[in-house]
């Protein structure tokens, strides 16, 4: 199982959100500096996942010098999410390093776009397919999309992406454990890479989800914790 710990920043500082509620925000005990260095020094984490929760809502990004500097803490490549909306802001992002690059919104509501992003830079591009029951939401899981996540990967299916980031809103930030039965579902439905996220607290959700299929798994508020790491070794 690949751990994929995640920062999600708001003003250059390290916050989870419950449900996407931005009015519902906790700050962690780490900034996003000491969390990068923290999580680069486990064997299971392969990547790191760094949200701009606020790039997210405002439609651009807002974080890219936060993002900079965490970039040079690391060997370990990141992918970034929040206010991508431009094939300029993806550019932007790989001009410092950045390796790969979540696409929510825009990528939902123009697949044509998706298309272009995806020539430009292949293989480097996951999408994310943040759900309530099969309902795919978007401007920061503000607004339904209404388009179904299985509506939604028949379309993207032929793409050359690096995969499909699933999350249960419901569950993100919850501490209940992630929606395995639609992740399976999720997988079984595209050759695609897929990616669980919202909900795993502890080891024994990434064994269940590693014998559901799933080898890579977002990992949320309880990456910031030493007791989840104690865990898993």
């Amino acid at each position: 199982m690949n751990i994929i710990p995640a920062i999600d920043i708001i003003d250059g500082k390290n916050v989870r959100l419950t449900q996407g509620d931005y009015d519902q925000k906790t700050s962690m005990k780490r900034t996003p500096e000491e969390a990068i260095r923290f999580y680069s020094g486990f064997e299971q984490v392969k990547r790191i996942h760094i949200v701009d929760l606020m790039g997210a809502l405002k439609q651009d990004a807002q974080e890219s010098t936060v993002i900079e500097k965490l970039k040079s803490l690391t060997d370990l490549p990141l992918q970034i999410g929040g206010g991508l909306r431009s094939i300029e802001t993806i550019r932007q992002y790989d001009a410092i390093g950045i390796d790969y690059f979540i696409l929510g919104t825009k990528a939902i509501l123009d697949i044509r776009w998706l298309e272009e992003a995806v020539r430009e830079f292949p293989g480097r591009i996951f999408v994310g397919t943040d759900a309530k029951e099969n309902d795919i939401y978007v401007n920061g899981w503000t607004e339904n999309s209404n388009i179904t996540i299985d509506e939604y990967i028949k379309e993207i299916e032929v793409l050359d992406i690096a995969g499909i980031i699933y999350t249960d809103i419901n569950k993100d930030g919850m501490n209940q454990g992630p929606n395995f039965e639609n992740t399976q579902r999720i997988n079984k439905l595209t050759h695609h890479t897929v990616i669980a996220s919202g909900g795993v607290r502890n080891k024994a959700d990434l064994d269940e989800l590693e014998s559901l299929g799933i080898n890579d798994a977002i990992v949320g508020k309880a990456s910031h914790t030493d007791s989840f790491w104690r865990d898993i070794k």
